[in-house]
């Protein structure tokens, strides 16, 4: 048996993608749609992309309750039982551990591939070759994360500090670094010394577990009464009844931020999380004003505009430049490509309004 033979994937799959409406709805949110050039749904990619390492029988998917059947019809390949249906969103700590708790019953050395369904990423090898180098490194009891090496200075993402090589391939992690302004995202990029933080994490079952243990002891009881449910077999019940009540917190800032032995391994492959409809934009094929448009499309004294429309309707700008522009035909959005992370707030506005449109 080999130390792959003992990694388990976990892909979140939980978000409600609010800044992709009106295409991500409640119903049907940013990682079941396919929004890069790629006819695959985002959840399908990423388990395609993991399966080059890890099983569809050792992948386990966390979700939202009102998500669980969108999730088994992109993968058929799972067992109910490996698509754990959370009551409600806890963030990604909570996510994890639940998760960790669930793998350690079946194998007390399992090694965890941790990893977001809504993240685009157009190249396999590279990314197949950090994921192993990943989970490598976590066998010898490191927590470990991809950083992604920064192609400008983005404030919409968190960095890591790189440190000495610990192993070819996989660095010290000197620290974490919130989203930083502009000027400090400049330095950092400048420097050659940071990379993003991506969200991808490799580490021990038992050894988060612990980290849970120590930095959130309330989120580690809660996970051993949900183990003591299991052996029952009461495990939904007792889920459905204190989920509500675990801390919302990152396992960024509850875990990793907070732990020695954080090892990196900087990513080597084109990546994007995919944040707003401007990151749609930057990976669509461009006209050579920069527009992304339907087909049959014109423009007119028009620049670096994005418009998705449905099939067969004629869209025509004039003199227009940085628009985003989404028609899903029950909803027509309309913003400026530098305001596109506020459309979370078209969403919250229709959630006060109990709008089935949200």
């Amino acid at each position: 048996m080999t130390e792959l033979d003992k990694a388990h994937a976990v892909i979140m799959a939980g978000g409600s993608g609010t800044r992709f409406w009106p295409l991500s709805r409640s119903s049907r949110p940013k990682q079941f749609l396919s929004l890069g050039p790629d006819d695959r749904s985002l959840l399908r990619a990423t388990a395609e992309r993991v399966w080059e390492v890890i099983p569809p029988s050792r992948t386990w998917v966390v979700t939202g309750e009102s998500q669980q059947d969108l999730v088994e019809k992109e993968l058929p390949e799972l067992d109910r039982g490996q698509i754990l249906a959370e009551p409600v969103g806890r963030n990604t700590a909570p996510c994890i551990g639940w998760a960790a708790s669930h793998i350690l019953r079946r194998d007390e050395n399992a090694i965890m591939a941790v990893l977001p369904a809504d993240h685009y990423i157009s190249e396999t090898d590279g990314y197949v070759d950090s994921l192993r180098r990943g989970l490598e490194a976590a066998t010898h009891g490191d927590y470990v994360t991809i950083g992604i090496r920064p192609t400008r200075a983005e404030t919409g993402f968190g960095y890591i500090e790189v440190g000495g090589e610990l192993d070819p391939g996989v660095f010290r992690a000197r620290r974490f670094v919130e989203k930083p302004n502009r000027q400090r995202a400049e330095q950092f990029v400048a420097s050659d010394r940071f990379l993003w933080n991506s969200g991808m994490f490799f580490f021990l079952a038992s050894r988060i577990l612990d980290a849970i243990d120590q930095h959130l002891p309330g989120l580690g009881n809660e996970l051993r009464r949900y183990d003591e449910a299991a052996r029952s077999g009461d495990e939904a019940s007792a889920v459905r009844a204190t989920y509500a009540d675990l801390p919302a917190v990152s396992v960024d800032h509850g875990i990793m931020e907070k732990v020695d032995a954080v090892s990196v391994v900087p990513g080597s492959f084109p990546w994007s999380d995919l944040g707003s409809w401007t990151s749609a934009w930057e990976l669509a094929e461009q006209d050579e004003h920069a527009n992304v448009l339907p087909e049959d499309g014109i423009c007119v004294d028009a620049h670096r505009n994005y418009v998705h429309a449905p099939s067969g309707k004629l869209i025509a700008l004039v003199g227009v430049d940085d628009l985003v522009v989404v028609d899903s035909g029950d909803a027509l959005l309309i913003v400026p490509s530098d305001r596109a992370q506020d459309v979370r707030e078209v969403v919250a506005k229709l959630r006060e309004r109990k709008d089935p449109r949200r």
